[in-house]
This record gives C-alpha cells, sequence and structure tokens, in this order.
C-alpha cells in the first residue's frame, strides 16, 4: 500500500538506532495511496489532475515544516497581553513566529478560507468544490489541528455574512474576509458559550441593544474560539425580546471600528486548554461593543440560531475531516514504529496480537476518509439543487462529526500504545494527538448532542434517513463488480440500519440514539468502501477497500458471542493483505470475501 508497510532493515550502530523513527519528513499525500485511489471515485478527472501537484506540495510542507511549526507552537502557547506601555486597554495576544508561518500556507498561499467561496485559487476556472478543499485541509491537519479552527470560523462567519448581511456590512467586512493578502485580511471568530451553557444557548444573557443607530453589546461570553479574530459571530439577546430561543439574535462584531479605534471589549484571559494549545481561546467582556446585524433583529421570533446552525453544519463537517486527518497520522506513527521496532526476536508487526491492534486503527480511520468524501460530494450537489443530496448532507454531517470524534480518541491511545512508553513523551507527536483527539467530543456538540440531532431531527422532521438509504441501496444494486452474497448482505443490514434508526427516532428513545447513530454510520461507511473497492478494482487499481468493508460488518454490524472463539479464516487473510505493500486485486478481494 505505501512504503509505511515494509518492515525495515534493522542494523542498530548506537543505542538510540533502537528507538523507532516518526513519520517527519514523509510526503503525507504520496505516502497516503488510500487517499490517492479515492480521488479517481469521487473528483473530476480534470480537477483532480489540476489540484494534484498542489496536494504534493501540501503533502510535503504538512510532513516537514508544518510539522515543525506545529510543534513549536504547542510548546510556546499565545500569551495575552491586557494593556499596551500607556496603560491603554489594547489588549492583544501574542503568537510563536511559528504560528503565523502556518496561518501564511492556509490562508495566503492556500486560500483554504477562499477557494470554495471565489473563482481563480490555484488557477482554477471557477470554485474549487468543497472536496477539492476538505482534502487540503486532510493534509494539513495531518500535523496542525488547532489552526484549522480559525480556518474554519473565517470561512464560515464569511459565508454567513454573504448569506445574511445587509449590503452595507458586506461592503465593510466580506472581501477582507476572503483575502489571501496577509495585510489585509479579516480573520473569522465564534463567540458563543456563555456560564450558563455550551450546546444549550437557550440561556444567553449577552445583551444587544440599539443605541445611537448602532447595535451595542453588553455581558460575557465564557469560551471564545479563535479569541483574537477580526471578525466575530455570536448571539445576543436583543433587549426585550423573549426567553429562550427565540429571541436570540445573530451579529458580526469587528474588532476594530471603522476608525481604526479598537470595539470596546476585553480578553480577559484565555483558556488553559488540554490540547489545541496553538489556538487562543479566551473569555470576553462586552463593553457596549458595535455589532452588524444578520438577518432580521429585533423581530418576533428572531431567527438567530435558525442562521447560526448554518455554521454549525459547515463545522461539523469541517471537524469530522480534521478527524480522518489526525486518525490518518495516528496510524501512519503506528505503521512506521510496528516495521521498525523489535520485541522478543521479531518485528512487532509479525506479532499477531498487534496485527489485529493494527486493523483496529485501520478501519475507523478509512471509514472516516470515505465518509468526509461522500458527505462533500453531497454538499456541492445539495448547494447546487439537488434535494435528496442536501437531505442526506443533513444526516450525513452530524454522524461524521460523532463517530470520528469518539473513534478519533480509542485511535490516538492505540498508536500511543503502539509507540510504547516514548508515546507518552512529549518528544514525539503522540501526547499532542491524544489531547488534540479529546477536542472533537466537545466542540460543536458533545456525542449525546450529534447523535440526537440524527434522530430528533435529521430523521424525525426531515426524514432524511430515508434519502441516506435509498441512495447506498442504489450503489450497490448499480455496482456489477461486487459479489453478489456480499451485495446482498449490505442491502440488508442497510435497510436494518435505517429502520432500526427510523424506530428509535419514532419512539423518542433517547438512550438508544447512539447506538442508532452508529449503525447507520458503519452501514453507510461499509457499502462506501465496498463500492469503492469494487470500482477500483474494476478499474486496474487497489480493490482493498472491500476488504475493510467486511471488517466494519463482521466487528461493527454483526453480532458475535464475547465468550466465543470467533472464525479467524478471513481476518487473518484479510489484515495479511491489508498490511501488505502489494495491491490487492479485485479477484482476489473477491476471493478473500468468501473466506
Amino acid at each position: 500500500m505505501t512504503f509505511l508497510h515494509k518492515k525495515q532493515e534493522f542494523k542498530p550502530q548506537e543505542l538510540s538506532d533502537y528507538i523507532a523513527p516518526d513519520c517527519h519528513g514523509l510526503n503525507f499525500y504520496e505516502i497516503d495511496t488510500s487517499l490517492q485511489d479515492l480521488l479517481h471515485c469521487y473528483m473530476p478527472d480534470d480537477l483532480r489532475q489540476h489540484l494534484e501537484p498542489h496536494y504534493r506540495r501540501l503533502g510535503e510542507l504538512s510532513g516537514n515544516q508544518i510539522d515543525d511549526w506545529s510543534r513549536d507552537s504547542d510548546r510556546h502557547i499565545p500569551v495575552l497581553h491586557s494593556r499596551d506601555a500607556r496603560g491603554r486597554n489594547e489588549d492583544w495576544i501574542e503568537f510563536h513566529p511559528s504560528y503565523r508561518k502556518m496561518e501564511d500556507v492556509a490562508f495566503k498561499d492556500f486560500g483554504f478560507h477562499r477557494m470554495s467561496h471565489r473563482e481563480g485559487v490555484f488557477g482554477w476556472s471557477g470554485k474549487v468544490p468543497p472536496l477539492g478543499k476538505y482534502v487540503f485541509q486532510y493534509l494539513f491537519g495531518q500535523s496542525e489541528f488547532g489552526q484549522l479552527c480559525p480556518i474554519s470560523a473565517t470561512e464560515t462567519s464569511a459565508m454567513l455574512i454573504e448569506r445574511y448581511a445587509d449590503e452595507e456590512t458586506k461592503e465593510k467586512l466580506l472581501e477582507r474576509m476572503f483575502s489571501q493578502d496577509m495585510d489585509q485580511i479579516l480573520k473569522g471568530a465564534q463567540f458563543m458559550t456563555e456560564k450558563t451553557g455550551g450546546s444549550d444557548v437557550s440561556n444567553i444573557e449577552l445583551q444587544a441593544r440599539f443605541e445611537d443607530g448602532n447595535w451595542r453589546l453588553y455581558g460575557e461570553k465564557w469560551f471564545c474560539s479563535c479569541a483574537d479574530g477580526d471578525v466575530a459571530l455570536l448571539l445576543a439577546r436583543p433587549e426585550g425580546a423573549p426567553e429562550g430561543n427565540s429571541g436570540l439574535a445573530l451579529f458580526a462584531m469587528p474588532r476594530k471600528l471603522e476608525d481604526g479605534s479598537r470595539n470596546p471589549y476585553r480578553i480577559v484571559r484565555l483558556k488553559d486548554k488540554l490540547g489545541t494549545k496553538s489556538m487562543a481561546s479566551g473569555e470576553i467582556i462586552f463593553e457596549g461593543a458595535v455589532a452588524y446585524p444578520l438577518g432580521k433583529v429585533g423581530a418576533h421570533p428572531n431567527q438567530g440560531l435558525k442562521l447560526m446552525m448554518d455554521q454549525v453544519n459547515f463545522s461539523r463537517l469541517s471537524h469530522g475531516v480534521r478527524g480522518a486527518a489526525m486518525m490518518r497520522r495516528c496510524l501512519n506513527e503506528a505503521l512506521t514504529v510496528a516495521n521498525y521496532r523489535k520485541a522478543f526476536g521479531e518485528t512487532i508487526i509479525d506479532k499477531p496480537l498487534l496485527r489485529r491492534q493494527l486493523m483496529k486503527l485501520m478501519v475507523p480511520t478509512e471509514q472516516a476518509l470515505s465518509m468526509f468524501m461522500y458527505v462533500a460530494v453531497n454538499l456541492a450537489k445539495g448547494e447546487a439543487g439537488d434535494e435528496a443530496a442536501a437531505k442526506r448532507t443533513r444526516i450525513l454531517t452530524p454522524l461524521l462529526k460523532f463517530r470520528t470524534a469518539r473513534d478519533n480518541i480509542r485511535v490516538a491511545t492505540g498508536a500511543m500504545e503502539v509507540r510504547g512508553g516514548n508515546g507518552y513523551i512529549e518528544d514525539w507527536v503522540n501526547p499532542r494527538l491524544v489531547r488534540d483527539a479529546h477536542l472533537g467530543v466537545l466542540w460543536e456538540g458533545t456525542s449525546n448532542i450529534n447523535s440526537l440531532d440524527v434522530t430528533t431531527r435529521a430523521i424525525a422532521r426531515a426524514g432524511a434517513h430515508e434519502d441516506l438509504g435509498e441512495d447506498l441501496t442504489r450503489q450497490i444494486e448499480s455496482n456489477g463488480s461486487l459479489p453478489g452474497q456480499y451485495a446482498g448482505q449490505l442491502k440488508g443490514l442497510v435497510d436494518q440500519s435505517v429502520k432500526f434508526a427510523e424506530e428509535v427516532a419514532r419512539q423518542g428513545k433517547e438512550t438508544h440514539a447512539r447506538k442508532a447513530a452508529s449503525a447507520l454510520y458503519h452501514a453507510t461507511t461499509a457499502t462506501l468502501m465496498a463500492n469503492e473497492g469494487a470500482e477500483l478494482g474494476a478499474a486496474g487499481r487497489d480493490a482493498r477497500r472491500l476488504l475493510l468493508s467486511r471488517m466494519i460488518v463482521d466487528h461493527k454490524l454483526v453480532a458475535g458471542n464475547p465468550l466465543s472463539i470467533e472464525s479467524g479464516e478471513f481476518a487473518d487473510v484479510a489484515t495479511d493483505a491489508l498490511l501488505s505493500d502489494a495491491p490487492v486485486s479485485l479477484e482476489e478481494a473477491n476471493r478473500i470475501l468468501t473466506l
């Protein structure tokens, strides 16, 4: 598959040679043959060929300079300066120079925030579709996770301003938010959470008052992402508005006023976070800060929360891509160690139990890659007017966020274990991967919030499960390269998972929401990977995703007896194929499927 699967010749010259290396110095695009193969499945040839040199360039940066800069930024965290030399409240945040270098790559050189909204990035004649953009973020995120938050915040904030702000506000902010000129760019932020709660915003107390022709904000926010942002989106309650969600309005608040003076709000401290230390999160006090309304404000009800959910859904998709990126880095680290490290007379990748452990890292990593590509394609179709695709995106997005966030923690921990005691030492990337992985189950909704979004909203209100089930069934039925018996099993599992999730939603069984969401995710990814493997194999490429598909079926969807020893023939043969460098032909994949 890649040279990460090859055992390295072990000829120690000194004691330090016994320590396994890491992935630093590799090109993260060139070693990722799964990504390269799937681009043939999901991306038009002309776009793929145009973007591949840029993916390769970013892969080289991610495996080298960005990896170095990210480690610097994790060690040298942002510092808040509350006042200037003359005692004025001109608070500013000092970042390590390495953080600024990563900003230059993301915003200036590659235009992550711009490419899907303005034409001409990389010389492409139109806007780069969402899939093209998310592949860039996937490569970047394998080295730097924290900065993907301000990247996403800038893009989604600009998107909401473009959709819902008045023309005067757009004139002030919009084009600078999409700029790639680092002297002109306005980077975005989201200031949402208050002491009264995070996911439940109905108790928000930040007040908006209309004074002297402007909306001004009074109060505080408890957890503000990208505290140094130039334009922050936030929810506030207009004076006199009712309690609850219906009283909330959405605002865009600039850091600087039109005359260049500081908008009257203060960053009172930065959060001492477990992970994503490179990115500054803080607490904000508002002392009459000017803010521009998005949508109608003061109406009863206000629509701020409804408008803000556009941003939440895009942010959840971005989180899923980040989870996929981090899992890929974890898997690559584990494979590098396993093919180098010796214990008890053998390279540890030859140890049966370690091989099984590597499968537990590989399967969720590959699931996440297939899933975010499928979501991105449906997002593009939905934005082009395909209502069924839009409904699929509605259910797929929380599914992706829910499952990748949870899987990322297990994969990061498992990869640390493969490295052994060194994996617990901050000289290596593993501790940061473990720390950063835990963020996914907290931001943009906990696991409970996202699974309930699937059952109580996407299914119970929108009926999106039906569109998902129909598309997955269509894929299976139209793929003539799938073995008939396995195709039939997949169709049955899709049908069962859709019906089970519908029943959970219909009965309001909240305690089963996670189970239902997991079933849908696993049935979806098993189907996608089977079709991908068959399509690639029929084209003469690697069909190994068929084997990964059955791994999902056997271990995630088909109940087993925990007190029995399951038949290991398929698992053993498939594991050998998946941990080998040699591509798997369609004929060989179909043969192994029958074991």
